[in-house]
């Protein structure tokens, strides 16, 4: 059994309490969050409705948070996804205890350390070091236990010489680094991230995220990212925020692709196409394997050969889009032969073919793909623009036309795949979505080579030698 702080305010925004009650499975449990400002036209109107004693109102009401009800296991990761404005920080900050509900509840069971805004905490007078000490000790540590770690923190934050200077010279990629380092070293319970991770160099992000795995072991962690690439890489499972309302709950993937659907939704008109097809007969053929990787000919008359089987076109995927044109088929050809494959092997070459219609005339169509694995990580992918950037085409009205990509298949780790396709109009920086379906074919590798990574490289040559 273990203690947990529970913070709670009448729906007047009066009063917050603060009680001790036990909790086992939640690590977080929130329930009928509500954020209420008043918004006044001018500060006077603020001073003016105080001595009307409520006689008169010089307000309106901005709910940046309504009914948020959500609960988070311990060790479990959940990412939260939504547009500027759709109430992440609020909630992230009502969930560390930094700011009052106006309605509802929390309930939070452990220690907290939070990643929100750029600097928050830190005096900016204070050097880096006075600033380590002073948020170590807010989040518990006692001084003794901040100076024992405090090497630890220098060397992860890896500022140098900046610690002994004051915070308000630092770089926005230095404040990351320090106030990265802070919680990675306060032997936190929960740890809540605010798009920390978009600022600094590449370098030290894939420090935080190998961290973040590790924490994830022991740990439950919140974490929100515009990156829906990260989100569905490092969380078990997402909510998506619109208008300070939960709009979608499920496994990062699935939420994830809701949201990128919902960000299109936006600017063009989607709801969702779904077009049906002829049944296809699909023949096998002999596949020829493209020399490349010198232990190819070994590994494929091994258990170690990377058999990958193909499924059909799924007519009935999840898709979104204007619709004013369609994709209607999606296929994977021999590349030598183009008959049809229902079975591959890592290696071959082959030809991804995505045929599309048109409902009205299309100027400038931009075909594309991408193959994910199960988690929705994008192994590879590419498009038609850069090939037609020059000479753009244009389909009129009816028209029924095909784009074909030609590549040798990577060897893929056992497990299940899909490739997402798209038909768009447009530049590469400003486009029409028309058609995006997100799961259009399957593909399944039942055995690999692969040893560690998403993709297995084809080797030209691995030896040992001696060397004197």
């Amino acid at each position: 059994m273990s203690s947990e702080a529970v913070y709670a305010e009448d729906s007047s925004g009066i009063g917050c309490t603060a009680k001790t009650e036990t909790m086992d499975e939640f690590a977080v449990s929130a329930r009928g969050l509500g954020k209420c400002y008043r918004l006044y036209n001018n500060p006077k109107d603020k001073l003016k409705e105080v001595f009307c004693f409520g006689k008169r109102i010089f307000h309106r009401e901005f709910w940046a948070l309504r009914d948020i009800s959500v609960d988070v296991r311990r060790r479990e990761t959940l990412g939260i996804v939504g547009r500027n404005g759709s109430g992440k920080s609020t909630l992230l900050q009502i969930l560390c205890g930094t700011l009052s509900p106006t309605q509802g509840e929390v309930r939070i069971s452990g220690r907290v350390a939070a990643l929100l805004e750029l600097g928050a905490g830190f005096n900016p007078e204070f050097t880096g070091r006075e600033n380590v000490f002073m948020n170590g000790m807010i989040l518990g540590l006692s001084r003794e236990e901040v100076a024992e770690r405090y090497e630890d923190i220098s060397t992860f934050a890896d500022i140098g010489q900046f610690m002994d200077q004051p915070v308000k010279t630092y770089s926005s990629g230095m404040y990351v680094r320090l106030a990265f380092a802070i919680a990675a070293h306060v032997d936190a319970d929960i740890l809540v991230i605010d798009e920390a991770l978009a600022v600094g160099d590449a370098f030290f992000g894939q420090k935080c995220m190998r961290y973040l795995r590790g924490f994830k072991e022991y740990g439950t962690l919140i974490f929100v990212s515009h990156d829906t690439g990260a989100v569905v890489n490092l969380c078990d499972r997402a909510i998506l925020l619109e208008n300070g309302t939960v709009k979608a709950e499920g496994t990062a993937k699935e939420v994830c692709e809701f949201y990128l659907e919902s960000l299109y939704a936006g600017i063009h008109s989607v709801d969702g196409i779904h077009r049906k097809t002829s049944e296809r007969d699909a023949t096998a053929s002999a596949r020829r394997a493209a020399v490349q990787d010198q232990r190819l000919k070994y590994i494929n008359l091994s258990p170690y050969r990377n058999d990958i089987e193909v499924f059909s076109f799924n007519e009935n995927a999840s898709s979104f889009g204007k619709g004013d044109a369609h994709i209607t088929e999606v296929l994977l050809l021999d590349g030598e032969t183009e008959a049809p494959l229902k079975w591959i092997v890592g290696g071959e070459k082959v030809r991804l073919v995505i045929r599309c219609v048109t409902g009205v005339p299309i100027r400038s169509p931009i075909v594309g793909f991408c193959l994910r694995d199960r988690l929705g990580q994008v192994i590879f992918g590419d498009n038609t623009y850069l090939t037609y950037r020059s000479n753009p085409l244009s389909f009129d009205t009816g028209k029924c036309f095909e784009a074909r990509f030609s590549f040798h298949v990577p060897i893929l780790p056992a497990g299940d795949y899909s490739f997402l396709v798209s038909l768009a109009e447009g530049s590469q920086e400003e486009h029409v979505q028309h058609h995006w379906v997100h799961d259009a074919l399957f593909v399944k590798s039942h055995s690999s080579s692969v040893c560690t990574g998403l993709v297995g490289i084809p080797m030209e040559d691995i030896r040992i030698v001696e060397v004197s």
